[in-house]
């Protein structure tokens, strides 16, 4: 499966995105999806993941109650909203697949995409 992300770009605080993940490839459906993100100077970090018919979803603990995560298998393409922004959630966003495995660790997918950078000024 090939990933593309897309939806980053520049907010203020407070300011929500809607950040797409698009899959090509047979059998999206049989796949969990996650979110991470990178921030300058950092490592990659789990932000969302909602498995393949959409149970959980799980969230890092600095998003919950911020971001949502939702698919469409119809349209093979997973979403994460983003609210209330913060310039703490500067950073590159990744989407990624995998069969199977923990939902939060990234060397458990498989798959990703090329990553959306999104910016929050305070």
């Amino acid at each position: 499966v090939q990933l593309q992300a897309s939806g980053g770009g520049l907010v203020q605080a407070g300011g929500s995105l809607r950040l797409s993940c698009a899959a090509s490839g047979h059998a999206f459906r049989s796949y969990s999806v996650g979110w991470f993100r990178q921030a300058p100077g950092k490592e990659r970090e789990f932000v969302a993941a909602i498995t393949k018919s959409s149970g959980g979803p799980y969230y890092a603990d600095s998003v919950k109650g911020r971001f949502t995560i939702s698919r469409d298998n119809t349209r093979n393409t997973v979403y994460l909203h983003m609210g209330n922004l913060k310039p703490e959630d500067t950073a590159v966003y990744y989407c990624a697949a995998q069969l199977t495995g923990s939902m939060a660790v990234a060397g458990d997918y498989g798959y990703w995409g090329q990553g959306t950078l999104v910016t929050v000024s305070s």
